[in-house]
Parts: C-alpha cells; structure tokens; sequence
C-alpha cells in the first residue's frame, strides 16, 4: 500500500508554481545582466517603444527613413515597453516585457498540451519550455520580441477555441476571441500562419472528439468553428486597422533582401548549425518518437502533421516546401520563426516522451534529461555570446552629442560601419537619418529598389548594397543628408568620389565625420504614408486596450479546472505498464 502511494505521488505531475520559479531562476538573470541587447532586433523594438514614451497617439516616425510608420508593425509589446520605462527605463522595461512573455510561455504550453496528453506530461512539455533552445535563441540572439511576445498569448487561446468548438461553452468563446486579438496585437504572423499550424489542428481535435461523452454534430462543430473565425477577423481588422490600411495601399513590393535562414542548411552548413542545430538542441533526439508516436496515436496526428509542416518550412531553402507554400511571403519572411513554432509544436511529445522515461527509469531519466535541457538552453545562450549579432561593443554617446550641437540635428545623416547600434543611436537624437532597420516600413525608392537591408552595413550585401549606398549619396541635396558617420574605412573611396570631405573625427579618431557643402536643411516630407490623426488615435488605444481586456476577461471563474474540462488521450490506466514504456 505504501509503495503503491509513492508510486502514485511520483506520477503527479509537476506543479505549476515549480515551473514558473525554474522560469525565474534561469531567464531572470540573464535578463538583468541585459543580455538580449546583443541581439539582432532588441535595440530595434526598444527604438519603437522609445517613439511611442513621447508619441503615444502618432505612428508617424522621423527618425528613419526621412519618415516611416511605425504602423506597419503591431505595436503591443512595444507599447508594453513604452509604458513600463516610465517607470524602470527602456531597458529594463524592455526586459521585463520578455521575462513575462517567458512566463506566459510556460503556462501557454501547459494549457496547449493538455489537449493532447496528460497533465503529467504536460507539465513535463511546460518545464521543457523554460530550457527550449528556439526560445533562448529567438530572446537572447534574434531579440524577436514581437514573436516571443505573441506565441504564449496564443498558445493560451487555444484550449478556449478547443472548448468553444467542441463544447460550445460561451465563457470559451469570449476568452479565445479576446486572446486571439491580444496576439495578432503583437504579432500578425503568428496569428496567420498559427491559425495552419495551431489551430488546425486543434479544430481537427475537437472533429475527432465529438462522439465522447458530450456529443455535438458535425454541422455544430462548423458552424462554430466559422463564427469564431468571423468574429476574430472582425476584432482583428478593427484593433490593426491602420496596419492593414498601410498594407493594402502600400503593400511591401521592393526587392528582396537575403536573410541567411532561407539558405540550404546542407550546403551552407554554417547557416544550418545557426539555424537548426542552436534552435532544437537536444530536441533533435526526440525527433523519431515525435514521428513514431504521433503516427501511431490517432489522436495525435493533427499535432504531427502541424508540427511537420512548420519544421518542412523551418528549414529555409534546404527543401522546397517553404517556396511552394509561402509562394513571395518566402522571400519576406525569415525562416526561425518556423523552427520556433515548430519546437512548440512538437513539446507535447516531448513532455511525454519524458514522462514515460521518468516513470520507467527514476532517477537516471532525471539525470539524463536534466543535461540534455541544460545543454539545450546553454548552447543557445552561450551561441549569442559567441556569435553575437553585435561583435564590436562601442559607445555612441560622442555621435549623438555631436548631432545634439551647434544646430547638426537640423540635417539628416548616415552612419556606415555602426550595425545595429543605429537604433540607439536613433533613441539618443532628434536628428533624422535616410537609413533604418524595418525594411517594411521603409519608402524611399533608392532603398527599395535594390536588395539590400540597412545602409549601415552595404558592404555586406555586394553589389545591391553598394548600389543603394551610392544612390543614396548622389540624392543627399534632396534628403538633406549633410553628415555621414563613418567606423569602416572601406567606404572612404565611395565617400570622396560622390563629393564628400571630412570634416571631424570621434571616439579617438574611430569615427570619422563626413560633411558634403550645399545641403539644405532638413524639412518634414510630405509623404502620402502619414496616417490620419484618427487611425494614430486608434494605434494608441485598440492594440494596448485588446490586451488589457484579455486580462480582465481571464478573470472571468471557470466552474472546473482545465484539466477537467478536456478529455485525455491517454486515461491513467493505459499511461504506462510496468517495466516497459506503453505502446
């Protein structure tokens, strides 16, 4: 009776609070130590958050690209960010907004794999997702902060959909439809192609289930399942309709840029350890149970097919089903989101597959699966330090006091050699620049007409680099672009050729200032892409407010816990025979 009793205590499954405080003890650090302002895109989303801390209700952003909308990317994070620096700083706002997308990871995967295995392996799958190398990768090397900051919201969603369409309970319907909008607020992308690779198959879940225990037709299934498409639509275009009225009237038609995660991962082995190695880590070992055990249980085989789709994509150019499905979008689109979804996909499995070794093992399972997490989300933190998106750590403090005098800021300026420091940059100055890092929000024709990303680094994308740098250049009297800040003297023949002359050097002549005569001061543009003072009014209230309904909406009591209210693959008798794992 005893041994019976400690064997039914050890199967529990993992408590909730446990796993939130491993979120604690492994991101929290590291979020202090502002690790993720070495990644690709942080300083970018905090150059957002730091427009909306001084123009909460105009999009219209001067400080790139002679001018841009900040309405052609969801602005809920950024907003988040905005608002908590009033308080701890854009930074650590920054930082805090990421460490509650985290936190809401865990919760979201959770709840999502509840649908399809037991609480037990659930929470494995949960405890899984603290340690997930795609997550580190995307926080701390990628700063995709709109993408961590949507998948958790979404993931939340999910067993409200499952509820609304299988069970038709209105309280669901309310809860999916808020949260659904929450996360196309913060990020448009997971909310379209999740709908293929979450929600699909959690339709298809409820589909299957209809004939146990409460039993609902076909017909009702549908019809739910439309009406809850319908009424997200509906909130989703009302809540980003400046954003889908900059997409359809300037919809992005410039050249493609090239982005290394659309490369074949074989060829280019380089791009496929950056990609795929770093992202899945140990998960890459749970690859043939994925495919084995979603094949053989019915039940799981929506999921299976979800996450196969998102890996086949995941891989960029090494085979061709992201071009045959994506068509254009792939060429636009960078290809770790899909890996990211796809790690996300596949944890359900994960936390069985963990439980049926832990059941089975004990203690060497623990053992073993604790190295195997460790090594996963250190390899992924670790592979940010030592390819850092930053490699050269230097100040721009002395720039921007430089713009700041003796009238420089009235003219606009160009920095070659900075990478992504130029988002800082920005932040430090009320000067504009013709340069920028949201190549979707960017009009002038000299830039995207040419395939290349931000003129701080033209170097590196060859001849269309150099192109748009030149165009550029010889257009300075129309743009007003006066200064040019040079780090990498590989530009000064270019510089010197188009007419230009130093003029200043800085950081103990690192940097060199230069000057071109005859430029006018700078003036607004007129550019047709400014919205409306209603759509900025809308930007500033329907994104955040989406967001805070969704947390009032949740506090709505549920009469059972989630665990109760969904139905189980695998009932506790058949979980597991003793001495072997189940089949």
């Amino acid at each position: 009776m005893q041994n019976s009793d400690a064997i039914s205590q050890s199967r529990r499954p993992i408590p909730l609070t446990l796993i939130l405080l491993a979120v604690m003890m492994v991101h929290l650090p590291l979020l202090l130590m502002k690790l993720p302002l070495k990644s690709y895109d942080t300083n970018f989303h905090i150059f957002f958050a730091s427009h909306y801390v001084h123009h909460w209700f105009d999009p219209w952003n001067t400080k790139w690209y002679a001018g841009f909308s900040q309405a052609t990317y969801p602005p809920l994070a950024q907003q988040w960010v905005a608002l908590a620096s009033h308080v701890i700083g854009l930074d650590f706002a920054y930082m805090a907004v990421q460490f509650v997308a985290i936190l809401l990871l865990a919760v979201g995967v959770y709840r999502f794999s509840l649908l399809w295995v037991t609480p037990r392996a659930a929470s494995f799958a949960a405890l899984a997702s603290v340690f997930l190398g795609s997550e580190s990768f995307l926080v701390y090397s990628a700063g995709q902060l709109g993408t961590t900051a949507a998948a958790p919201i979404y993931l939340n969603a999910l067993p409200f959909l499952f509820e609304w369409i299988r069970f038709g309970k209105w309280r669901a319907f309310i809860k999916a439809s808020v949260l659904f909008t929450a996360a196309a607020a913060a990020h448009h992308a997971t909310l379209l192609f999740g709908s293929f690779f979450f929600a699909l198959p959690v339709v298809a879940l409820a589909m299957m289930d209809r004939h146990d225990g409460e039993q609902s037709s076909t017909g009702a299934l549908v019809a739910r399942t439309v009406g809850i498409v319908l009424v997200v639509a509906v909130l989703i275009g009302a809540v980003l309709l400046p954003f889908w009225i900059a997409l359809i009237h300037y919809p992005v038609t410039q050249t493609p840029i090239p982005h290394p995660s659309r490369a074949n991962y074989i060829l280019s082995p380089q791009w496929g350890l950056n990609y795929f190695i770093v992202p899945y880590g140990a998960l890459i070992l749970a690859l043939p149970f994925i495919f084995l055990r979603g094949s053989a249980v019915t039940r799981l085989r929506p999921l299976l097919l979800g996450f196969w789709v998102a890996f086949l994509v995941g891989l960029g150019g090494t085979t061709p089903v992201g071009h045959i499905l994506l068509g254009r979008a792939f060429e636009v689109l960078t290809m770790e989101r899909f890996s990211y979804w796809a790690t996300l996909l596949a944890l359900p499995f994960v936390g069985l597959l963990a439980a049926e070794l832990v059941d089975r093992f004990r203690t060497p399972a623990i053992v073993g699966l604790s190295i195997l997490a460790a090594f996963t989300c250190a390899l992924a933190v670790g592979w940010a330090t030592y390819r850092p998106a930053d490699a050269e750590d230097f100040k721009v403090d002395s720039v921007a006091a430089w713009l700041n005098r003796d009238g420089h800021d009235q003219y606009r300026y160009l920095t070659l050699g900075f990478g992504n420091k130029i988002a800082r940059l920005a932040m430090m100055t009320d000067a504009g620049s013709v340069d920028g890092e949201w190549n979707s929000g960017r009009m002038l024709p000299e830039l995207t007409k040419n395939g290349a990303g931000a003129l701080t680094s033209s170097k590196y994308f060859g001849k269309s680099g150099i192109d748009a740098l030149r165009a550029i250049l010889e257009h300075a009297d129309h743009y007003s672009l006066k200064w040019v800040f040079v780090r990498d003297h590989y530009y000064d023949p270019l510089l010197s050729f188009a007419g230009w002359r130093p003029v200043d050097s800085l950081e103990d002549n690192t940097i060199t200032v230069w000057s071109k005569d005859g430029v006018p001061p700078a003036l607004p543009l007129n550019a047709p892409q400014i919205p409306p003072h209603w759509q900025g009014v809308m930007w500033g209230i329907l994104p955040i407010g989406s967001s805070i309904l969704a947390l009032l909406v949740l506090l709505i009591p549920e009469r059972k816990p989630l665990e109760i209210r969904v139905s189980h693959p695998y009932p506790a008798g058949e979980e597991l025979v003793s001495g072997r794992l189940a089949s």
